[in-house]
């Protein structure tokens, strides 16, 4: 794995079916310095997870998704794939029970706010990883 530079901003993978929400997340992770991959499923999050898992560094995903696998699924197989990968998994309906989330993970309430995300993500993602906005 390699790490990113100090030049080299952090990647993040936000996934949610929700495009307005998709489009949130994304843009309160850009301006906590991100860049940022998206996805809308739980087959396209793994997809870009296996083509890019050395440089996120984040990932961060709702519950509910179409398909077979949800949030919860999604952050369990990539903790134990990508170990390097801090986990943010958020909710509006569902609130994680025994063995949902992975050791580590933080699981928030939606709706959310930019101070929310942001303080959730300095809380699960080691310092030397946070981009220098993050962490002003």
């Amino acid at each position: 794995m390699t790490a990113p530079t100090s030049s080299t901003p952090p990647h993040a993978l936000v996934v949610d079916d929700d495009t307005l929400i998709l489009m949130d997340a994304t843009s309160i992770l850009e301006d906590a310095g991100f860049q940022v991959f998206e996805a809308m499923s739980v087959t396209q999050a793994l997809d870009v997870l296996k083509q890019h898992h050395e440089a996120v560094q984040l990932l961060f995903t709702d519950v509910q998704m179409p398909g077979d696998a949800d949030g919860f699924e999604l952050a369990r197989k990539t903790a134990e794939r990508w170990p390097h990968i801090a986990i943010v998994v958020a909710s509006g309906r569902v609130k994680p029970g025994p063995g949902d989330l992975p050791e580590g993970a933080t699981f928030i309430g939606k709706p959310f706010s930019a101070a929310i995300v942001r303080h959730h993500v300095r809380e699960t993602m080691p310092v030397e990883q946070q981009p220098a906005p993050l962490k002003a």
